[in-house]
C-alpha cells in the first residue's frame, strides 16, 4: 500500500517537471518568436529606407532645380539639345519674311532673273581680251546669218560663242590707244582663241589700228544699239510640218530663246551651233513664234509659213537696253 503510493507520488512529480519543461521550451519559443517578429519590421523599414533613398537620390539627381529665377543652374540634356534646334529655325524664319515681295522690290528683284538670261556675256559688263584680224570674205560664219552688208562683223572665241548664244550680238571694242569700232557677232574664233578674244573682220580691226598689227590689247562689251531695224524670221533647207529650223535675223538684243506654240502650249527649241533652233517632230513648225532676249522681253510673231531659206520680215524688235 505504502509502496503504492509512493510510485503515484513519484510519477506526479514527473509529470509536473515534464510540465515545467514543456512550459519553459513553449516559453522560449515563444519569447524566439516575439524576437523575430519584432525584428523583421526593422529589417523591413532599414530596405524600405534604403529604397526610399536611393529613389530620392535618383530623381534629385538628372533635372534642373524647380526653383524659379534660379540661373546658376545648368540646363538638363534635353533642354540643351532643344535650345540649338529653336535657334536653327529663327534665321529661317527671318529671311522668309525679309524675302516676301513687296510693291517696292518687285523691279529690283526682276533684274538678276532677266539678266541671267545672258549666259556668259552680260550686259553692263567690260570685258579685257585681245583683237586679231582675219579676211571675213562676204561675212558669212558659224552664225549661218549670210553676207553682211557693212562687214563691221567679228567671230567670237569658242568659249563665249557658247552654242552660238553669241550670235547677233552687238559689241563695242575699245582699243589702249582711244580707237573704238562697233562689231556684230557673225562667226565663230575655234581653238587656240582664248576667252576674251575677238576675231574682227580687216575692215573692223582697220577702224582700231592698221591690219599689219595683226594683234591688239582690248576691252569689249554688250551694247543694244540705238538704231535698229525689224527682224526677219527664216526656216533652214529642209524644213516641214515634220522637221523643221527656225532662225531670227536682225534682232538688237541677243536671243536667249525661242518657242513655238503647240497643241500643249508653248514649246523650247534646242539651238544648235549654226544659230538655228530645232524642232525634230514638226511640232509647233508654221505656227506663232515667240523670241525672249537676254533681258527677259518677249516677242510674240504670227503668220509665218514654213518657207525653207526665205528670209521673212516683221514688223517687230526688241526695246533699246
Amino acid at each position: 500500500m505504502h509502496e503504492t503510493t509512493r510510485q503515484a507520488a513519484r510519477q506526479r512529480r514527473r509529470r509536473r517537471r515534464l510540465m515545467i519543461a514543456t512550459s519553459s521550451g513553449l516559453a522560449v519559443t515563444a519569447l524566439l518568436v516575439c524576437l523575430v517578429v519584432v525584428m523583421q519590421p526593422d529589417r523591413k523599414e532599414d530596405t524600405a529606407s534604403a529604397a526610399a533613398t536611393a529613389v530620392t537620390d535618383s530623381r534629385q539627381t538628372p533635372p534642373p532645380p524647380t526653383t524659379p529665377g534660379d540661373k546658376s543652374s545648368s540646363p538638363s540634356p534635353s533642354a540643351t539639345s532643344a535650345s540649338p534646334k529653336a535657334s536653327a529655325s529663327t534665321p529661317k524664319a527671318s529671311r522668309s519674311s525679309s524675302a516676301a515681295p513687296s510693291p517696292s522690290s518687285a523691279s529690283p528683284r526682276t533684274a538678276p532673273a532677266t539678266t541671267s538670261l545672258a549666259g556668259r556675256i552680260r550686259p553692263k559688263v567690260t570685258y579685257p581680251g585681245v583683237a586679231t584680224v582675219y579676211e571675213a570674205g562676204v561675212g558669212d560664219g558659224a552664225c549661218s546669218f549670210g553676207p553682211s552688208s557693212d562687214m563691221m562683223i567679228a567671230a567670237m572665241n569658242t568659249t563665249d560663242y557658247e552654242t552660238s548664244r553669241a550670235c547677233g550680238a552687238y559689241v563695242r571694242v575699245h582699243a589702249a590707244n582711244g580707237n573704238s569700232v562697233t562689231v556684230r557677232i557673225t562667226n565663230e574664233c575655234p581653238l587656240p582663241c582664248a576667252p576674251g578674244q575677238l576675231d574682227l573682220s580687216e575692215q573692223a580691226f582697220a577702224k582700231l589700228a592698221p591690219t599689219s598689227t595683226g594683234r591688239l590689247a582690248i576691252t569689249w562689251s554688250l551694247l543694244s544699239p540705238a538704231a535698229a531695224g525689224t527682224i526677219s524670221i527664216r526656216y533652214k533647207t529642209g524644213s516641214s510640218a515634220y522637221w523643221c529650223g527656225i532662225q531670227a535675223i536682225g534682232h538688237r538684243n541677243p536671243l536667249a530663246r525661242l518657242e513655238v506654240r503647240t497643241d500643249n502650249g508653248w514649246r523650247q527649241l534646242a539651238r544648235t551651233g549654226y544659230n538655228y533652233f530645232l524642232s525634230p517632230d514638226g511640232s509647233g513648225c508654221g505656227g506663232a513664234i515667240r523670241l525672249t532676249d537676254i533681258y527677259g522681253q518677249q516677242l510674240t510673231i504670227n503668220g509665218i509659213a514654213v518657207r525653207p531659206n526665205v528670209v521673212q520680215p516683221t514688223s517687230t524688235q526688241f526695246a533699246q537696253h
